[in-house]
């Protein structure tokens, strides 16, 4: 299971060198998506200023600067479909610009070598960006034999985001598995957390790429 590294990471206690070799032994792997196995082409500066106009097209001062602290209050302003949107916007472009990384090589070329249909049978993807933009993303960069269709869930698929671990928790069933039996790789804290949350194990995607 995972434990809490130096930053108060959730990671996981097991080599961090044999987690690669050991995969086969999960029921359920689900990995994250930007930073993991693609790249978006976003600025997320960009996307956050674009956040802030839909606050100061509606005479509302914002709660701070940081955007997905600027999604989390949306609600209470009543203008959430509106920042969803201008989010959304930037990574959907972002998806189809987006770049194929080491680990996304890895998963794609062992669909290729295997049986795409077993593979792809527990592999599946939670992440922050909007589940369109997942889509979109797995779909360009070659992926899609790579993952379940039916277990891409990304932020906006349930009722809450990581490091809430409602959507991972998601991903998993609908790969059939359970929590004890699944594998959550990932790049970022909130990862890690979402992971630990759910009482899912977790690996670094920099710890499976240094096998």
């Amino acid at each position: 299971m995972s434990g809490v590294d130096a930053d108060g990471a959730a990671r996981d206690s097991r080599d961090p060198v044999a987690l690669g070799s050991r995969l086969a032994g999960y029921d359920a792997v689900v990995y994250d998506l930007d930073g993991t196995l693609v790249e978006l082409a976003v600025d997320w500066d960009a996307v956050a200023d674009a956040v802030l106009d839909v606050y100061a097209d509606h005479a509302l001062i914002p709660p701070t600067e940081e955007l997905w602290g600027l999604l989390g209050t949306a609600d209470e302003y009543g203008i959430r479909a509106e920042v969803e949107e201008a989010i959304a916007a930037h990574e959907r472009a972002g998806a189809r610009e987006s770049t194929r990384l080491p680990l996304g090589d890895r998963l794609a070329a062992g669909a290729a070598d295997g049986d795409a249909a077993d593979s792809r049978s527990r592999v599946g993807v939670c992440s922050l960006n909007c589940e369109e933009a997942c889509r979109i993303a797995i779909e360009a960069r070659g992926l899609d034999d790579a993952v379940l269709s039916d277990a891409i869930v990304g932020r906006d698929t349930v009722d809450s985001h990581k490091p809430d671990p409602e959507s991972l928790l998601a991903a998993i069933d609908r790969l059939g598995g359970v929590p004890e039996d699944a594998l959550f790789v990932g790049d970022s804290r909130r990862d890690a957390v979402a992971a630990e949350r759910g009482g899912v194990d977790f690996a670094w995607a920099s710890d499976l790429l240094g096998e």
